[in-house]
């Protein structure tokens, strides 16, 4: 009785000991995909302020050629 109880222990504990393996190589890689999604993510939000600064000057150089083009043509 006590060798089969012990047995089944050994075998339990086999099992915890490869689970946890399983865990922390699971664990590992997620890591890895998050680290390169923080970075991907970093990269996207410095293209989206760049794609923004351009967009603004676009802009304002629009809105100068609007004004100069409201003003009309200056009466001789």
């Amino acid at each position: 009785m006590l060798e089969t109880s012990l047995n089944q222990l050994e075998q339990l504990v086999s099992e915890l000991v490869q689970q946890k393996q399983e865990l922390l190589a699971a664990n590992a890689q997620l890591n890895t995909e998050l680290a390169r999604a923080k970075d991907e993510n970093e990269s996207l939000q410095l293209n989206l302020m760049e794609q923004e600064e351009k967009h603004g000057a676009t802009a304002a150089r629009i809105q100068a050629l609007v004004e100069r083009v409201s003003a009309g043509p200056v009466s001789a």
